[in-house]
């Protein structure tokens, strides 16, 4: 996957077919709503591997993994990454060649949700919006604490191809966007029961834990998560004490591959994480993930 090519004019076309305005100003769709009830076939991982292949028109792929939490409170998050997708792709290409975009849902492994991971193919023109608007909101989670942030991790180091890492020895990107802290693990029974089996792995060679993933993942992708702050999500009401527990568990773990940023900020920020991790790429030198002390600990 991964043809094609950004275009305004597309995603104008697109938005008027879902029955929702374009603001060629802004590049910005406008009475954006997510209207999935149920886990979409095109979006099952089960049983799948997802490529990221170079080609004539994308010789040099920069795979990048936007992985939005759609539990509970994070809605409005959600429908802002919809609304400024074209706006996002528009700024990237104009600054980086061959990125090819996925669109995760993140969801809760561990409270029973029934897609706690929904997964587009790699793109680069409009079918990413389609894919998008694909995910269902399942609205799930619960009293745990945490999402399973690591999920995305899981499966871009398990079940993707990408040439730029197999062919080039340059990593992709994972960027994932929440409101609650990191899980410290993922529930190995039913993470193998919801993916299957794609690739030949005996079971004990795959990593649940969060710091051995983290450390075998980052070989991969370089790895950032957002926590967006909002009045109406758990990171924006429950106050300093909580927020403070979700930094702290993201801090120790991704260092400075860990931000902040409100629901209109977003577009920014995750362009300011694909901007980090391409610069290293591009002046050759190896980025290193440390926290404040210098090393990965939990």
């Amino acid at each position: 996957m991964g043809g094609g090519s950004y275009s305004s004019e597309s995603f104008c076309s697109y938005a008027k077919t879902r029955g929702v305005s374009y603001d060629f100003s802004t590049d910005r769709v406008i009475g954006h709503a997510y209207k999935s009830r149920t886990l979409k076939s095109s979006l099952n991982p089960k049983n799948k591997i997802r490529e990221c292949c170079n080609s004539k028109e994308h010789p040099n792929t920069v795979p990048v993994i936007l992985a939005l939490d759609v539990t509970g409170s994070m809605g409005k998050a959600c429908d802002e990454c919809a609304s400024a997708l074209s706006s996002i792709m528009k700024e990237l290409y104009n600054r980086f060649d061959d990125v090819e975009l996925m669109v995760m849902g993140v969801g809760d492994f561990d409270e029973g949700d029934e897609a706690p991971l929904q997964v587009s193919q790699f793109e680069s023109d409009v079918r990413i919006a389609e894919q998008l608007d694909d995910i269902w909101m399942e609205h799930g989670g619960g009293g745990n604490r945490w999402e399973s942030y690591t999920a995305p991790w899981w499966y871009g180091l398990y079940r993707t191809r990408l040439d730029c890492y197999d062919k080039q020895g340059n990593k992709g990107i994972i960027i994932t966007m929440g409101d609650e802290p990191l899980n410290p693990s993922l529930p190995k029974s039913v993470m193998l029961e919801y993916f299957g089996e794609a690739n030949g792995k005996d079971d004990n060679q795959y990593s649940f834990d969060t710091p051995s993933l983290y450390e075998n993942a980052s070989k991969k992708f370089d790895i950032y998560h957002i926590s967006v702050n909002d009045p109406g999500n758990a990171y924006g009401r429950r106050g300093p004490n909580y927020t403070s527990e979700v930094d702290e568990s993201f801090r120790k773990v991704l260092g400075q591959n860990y931000s902040i940023s409100t629901v209109e900020g977003l577009k920014d920020k995750i362009c300011e994480c694909i901007e980090d991790s391409i610069s290293y790429r591009s002046s050759g030198k190896k980025k290193m993930n440390e926290n404040k002390k210098g090393v990965i600990t939990w």
